[in-house]
């Protein structure tokens, strides 16, 4: 339950507060990582997230810890797609993260048909992921599986995900919670509202922040 790092919000609904965030609860998220996905050691990761966002935080770690290997991108890196294309073809990266508006650019860029050779994988959060990007992977990158993945930052990186799929859908569902989460929407009253009705997502489990810095 000791501290593992801390984040802190946009602010969007006010002054920005600092999630504290719990060893368990990140130990849970890159152990569910490792069982939805089983990385070995013929798997390379990417990691081009900058330190200050929690993606980074499985980008280092999950490799790390089932014997996997870690390539480290450049500052910057994970800005330019022609960078990012040599990287992978030149390191055989099988794994790599990407904040939809980025996939959008990258999958724009010329030559990144060769990528589906060595990428098993393409884990997207940050954003919500657009039905056309989500066309547009399975077109280009054939083979290559896409999973969206959703997480507050009053969490331990994600809460749900969402394998993607091959169709003519006009949205992408944030998916069912991971291992040791449960998610239920609320009504105003915080009553289970049913199926197709609109409400609050409410999250609950070990993925938890343990709550907001210097707020007791």
């Amino acid at each position: 339950h000791n501290l593992a790092y801390v984040i802190y919000t946009s602010g969007s609904t006010g002054k920005p507060k600092g999630a504290a965030n719990r060893h368990l609860a990140l130990y849970n998220r890159l152990a569910w990582m490792q069982e939805a996905h089983e990385l070995g050691n013929d798997d390379t990761i990417l990691q081009k997230t900058p330190f200050s966002f929690d993606v980074s935080v499985w980008e280092f770690f999950w490799p790390l810890m089932y014997g996997a290997r870690l390539a480290i991108a450049a500052p910057g890196d994970h800005r330019d797609p022609a960078r990012l294309l040599s990287l992978i073809l030149s390191q055989n990266v099988t794994t790599l993260h990407f904040v939809p508006s980025m996939l959008q650019a990258f999958l724009a860029h010329e030559g990144i048909e060769a990528c589906a050779a060595p990428l098993r994988r393409i884990i997207c959060s940050g954003e919500a992921l657009q039905a056309e990007v989500q066309k547009q992977v399975f077109k280009k990158l054939p083979g290559v599986g896409l999973f969206n993945l959703y997480g507050p930052t009053e969490a331990a990186i994600d809460v749900t995900q969402w394998e993607c799929v091959d169709d003519k859908d006009n949205s992408v569902p944030i998916g069912k919670p991971i291992s040791g989460l449960q998610t239920c929407i609320l009504d105003s009253d915080l009553n289970l509202v049913p199926a197709g009705v609109g409400g609050e997502l409410y999250l609950g489990g070990i993925g938890l922040a343990r709550g907001y810095l210097n707020r007791g």
